[in-house]
């Protein structure tokens, strides 16, 4: 029995091993040779795959950003502000179990990596649409240029760090629990919405 992938097939395998490796090590480290026998494969039939180790980057970290904006999504059947919690604590958590591979994905964005910075805008951007469509504003959503969609995309990057700071914490000198920090985000949120 021939038990070969298809080329799909091998190419999400070698996208979910990387995802894995993300886990413990910025995207930047990820030794290709290791993941090319993590797949039982060569080194050179990986690049088959993916032509160079930037397009093989590309794909694990927009994978990355995609299980993000999965992970996060609520229950569409709850209300506006239920669904806005669920997807903050949703949030806190992707981040506390993935904190030193998120925290790679921020700052390879911040250090000007091109393919980081454009997976991190394309997350950031449906995130912000997200909230903006559980305050009731989703015709704002489609406005980048607003100072709404500005304010809740910077309101964005605050509750990112409080939830990197805060996950970063042993557990017994955390002085808030993740629900107590989604609930400041929110009523940071509804504060900055009035200035």
């Amino acid at each position: 029995m021939d038990h070969r992938l298809t080329a799909e097939d091998r190419k999400k395998q070698l996208v979910r091993i990387g995802l894995m490796m993300l886990r413990t090590q910025p995207i930047h480290e990820l030794s290709i040779d290791a993941i090319a026998g993590q797949a039982g494969i060569s080194r050179s039939l990986l690049f088959h795959y993916f032509p160079s180790k930037r397009d093989y980057y590309v794909a694990v970290i927009s994978a990355a950003g995609r299980r993000l904006l999965r992970v996060t999504k609520p229950d569409d059947s709850l209300p506006h502000d239920e669904q806005l919690h669920e997807m903050l604590i949703q949030f806190v958590a992707f981040i506390t179990r993935r904190r030193t591979a998120y925290i790679s994905f921020v700052r390879g964005a911040a250090g000007g990596d091109d393919y980081a910075v454009k997976v991190y805008d394309e997350t950031r951007a449906g995130l912000t649409k997200r909230v903006l469509t559980y305050l009731g504003l989703p015709e704002v959503a489609e406005s980048p240029a607003s100072s709404e969609y500005t304010r809740v995309h910077a309101w964005l990057a605050y509750t990112e760090d409080l939830a990197i700071e805060w996950s970063g914490l042993p557990e017994k000198d955390r002085q808030s629990t993740d629900k107590e920090l989604v609930t400041h985000a929110i009523e940071a949120l509804h504060l900055l919405r009035k200035l």
